[in-house]
């Protein structure tokens, strides 16, 4: 379930906004052990991640630089785990654009039809 969370302190260059909500993301999901979004986690599991991002890159800022970077690279800068990155987020927002238009499109965890999703929710 849980991929350590990365030192981002030192990183050149600084540690990206991404790179500092995916920490954020990866520490509220294991405190809380949400792993999947519902309509009663998805708001204040949000607020928590944008909460302890912004902190974060505060603290980031505030500390003084480091005398060695950090051994080991951040995942989100590795070029396997950037393209598998793009292809989710080019899937998420197919997936989206289906619902704006109202196409029928399959879903991973719903009552389906024939494999399809076919009312929009």
């Amino acid at each position: 379930m849980c991929r350590n969370i990365t030192t981002l302190r030192g990183l050149e260059p600084p540690a990206t906004s991404a790179e500092i909500e995916a920490a954020a993301r990866q520490y509220v999901r294991k405190v809380t052990g949400v792993q999947q979004l519902s309509d009663a986690t998805r708001d204040p599991f949000e607020a928590a991640v944008a909460e302890i991002a912004a902190i974060t890159a505060r603290l980031l800022e505030d500390l003084p630089a480091r005398r060695q970077p950090p051994t080991t690279v951040p995942p989100l800068r590795r070029p396997e785990v950037q393209a598998a990155i793009a292809a989710r987020m080019a899937a998420r927002e197919e997936h989206e654009r289906a619902h704006e238009l109202g196409l029928p499109h399959t879903h991973e965890d719903d009552d389906l039809v024939d494999g399809v999703h076919a009312a929009a929710h």
